[in-house]
Order: structure tokens, then sequence, then C-alpha cells
């Protein structure tokens, strides 16, 4: 689900609120009570939610390989060896 950001413009009181993106905007503010608040444009931010989700699934590049067992010894290894035969 997506994380809005929302600004009173009364008060000024700033917050983030997880919504579906068919929930309508958020209008009162929790600070002062005014109706007051507005949707901030910015980056969308999002939580992954249920199982199935691990932390190699959304790396790449030299990050991914880092989880990998016995990649990266096999790879230096290699470079010198290869060197050395020139």
């Amino acid at each position: 689900m997506p994380i809005y950001e929302y600004q009173c413009k009364a008060c000024g009181h700033e917050l983030e609120a997880i919504q579906k993106i068919s929930d309508d905007p958020l209008k009162e503010c929790p600070a002062c009570g005014d109706l007051e608040l507005t949707k901030l444009i910015s980056a969308a931010g999002f939580r992954l939610k249920g199982g199935g989700w691990y932390e190699t699934d959304f790396k790449g590049g030299k990050d991914k390989k880092k989880n990998l067992a016995g990649e990266g010894a096999a790879k230096t290894e290699a470079k010198p060896a290869a060197a050395d035969a020139s």
C-alpha cells in the first residue's frame, strides 16, 4: 500500500499515512483539528506485506552477489590466475 505525505495549511503539521489508492485523501489535521490537510507531492513509498519477500529480491548488480555463497571467492581467485598466465 502506498504511503502518502500530508501537511496542514493551518498549523504546518506534517504526517504520513498508509492508504489504499482508492481511499479518499485525508482532510482533518490530527494536531489542530482544522480541515486544512493537503497531500504533498513526493516519491511514493510503499510497504510489502505478507510472506515471500526476501532481502535479496530487490538487490541489483554487486549487492545481489554478496549473498550468494562462494561466488565472490571464485571470481577473485580466477582473476589473479589469469594474470599470471599472461
